[in-house]
């Protein structure tokens, strides 16, 4: 399934998309009140009605598509996690990390796959990332790499924007990653049955129409089950919590290509569908 947030007659629903068109999932469960993380919580009990509906239905043009969870208690991303990408980097002097990099992006940048992107007045750099990201179903500590795939709700396309400039201010990551609206995310939650195997995706951004990165999801060094197994060793992971899974080469600190106001940058994982924002001036 295709499990997505929208806005459509002045009111946030949770909907099953099929095709071009969205079914409305109110009528399932009244008290979600549009949180795909209640959802989550409540994905297996939910499954079957879920997946019976057929009205109301609404063509996806005739809505608004939002950031298909917007109410995490955790967005958590790993660094330099591309083979060609660490490389990029310690060309530039970049010391590649002897074990996983994480860090973390505060919710609040969270943003809907088709929004603007605000260029902050006091950033200078602002890039793109492209990247698979996943979203935890079970709440799970200790997980073993073996069970990892199980503690899966689904899969998103995601575009970890970053300032640089605030990135390398200070010995963490957070800042330069956490700028309001830096996290889109979308379009929707392909559920993790739906996935065969997250490793063998296609992953490419391009920039005003220019593509710019482009890899397989199995050049990742540390894989999915790695870091569920690794990051579960440190902390209890909770339904809703989404995680990023680094992004390849090309990113644009290594060509000094920073984003402008106008510029669009899409972002596309093939069988998850696509996100495209516009960059605009703060």
């Amino acid at each position: 399934m295709k499990l997505a947030r929208f806005a459509v007659e002045g009111k946030t629903r949770l909907g099953r998309v099929e095709g071009d068109h969205i079914f409305d999932l109110t009528n399932v469960a009244p008290d979600l009140n549009g949180s795909m993380k209640l959802l989550i919580e409540r994905l297996h009990d939910l499954q079957s009605a879920i997946q019976s509906v057929s009205a109301p239905c609404f063509l996806l043009s005739e809505v608004r598509l939002l950031a298909p969870i917007d109410d995490p208690r955790k967005f958590l991303a790993i660094g330099m996690n591309y083979k060609a990408h660490a490389e990029e980097a310690a060309a530039a002097g970049i010391a590649t990390p002897k074990s996983q990099l994480w860090f973390n992006k505060q919710v609040s940048c969270i943003n809907g796959p088709f929004d603007d992107i605000v260029i902050p007045e006091v950033s200078e750099k602002v890039d793109y990332e492209a990247e698979l990201g996943f979203v935890i179903g079970t709440r799970c500590r200790h997980v073993s790499r073996e069970d990892a795939r199980s503690v899966i709700a689904g899969y998103f396309v995601a575009n970890d924007v970053t300032a640089r400039d605030w990135q390398f201010r200070s010995p963490t990551y957070t800042l330069g990653k956490s700028f309001d609206t830096h996290g889109p995310i979308g379009p929707w939650i392909t559920t993790a049955d739906e996935v065969a195997d997250p490793h063998d995706l296609t992953l490419t951004l391009s920039l005003n129409g220019e593509e710019r990165q482009r890899t397989s999801t199995g050049d990742m060094i540390y894989n999915i089950w790695d870091q569920i197994a690794y990051l579960s060793t440190v902390m209890t992971l909770e339904p809703g919590d989404i995680i990023a899974t680094g992004t390849p080469s090309n990113v644009g600190i290594a060509t000094e290509t920073f984003m402008k106001a106008g510029d669009v940058v899409r972002v596309e994982v093939s069988g998850l569908g696509v996100i495209e924002n516009h960059f605009v001036a703060e």
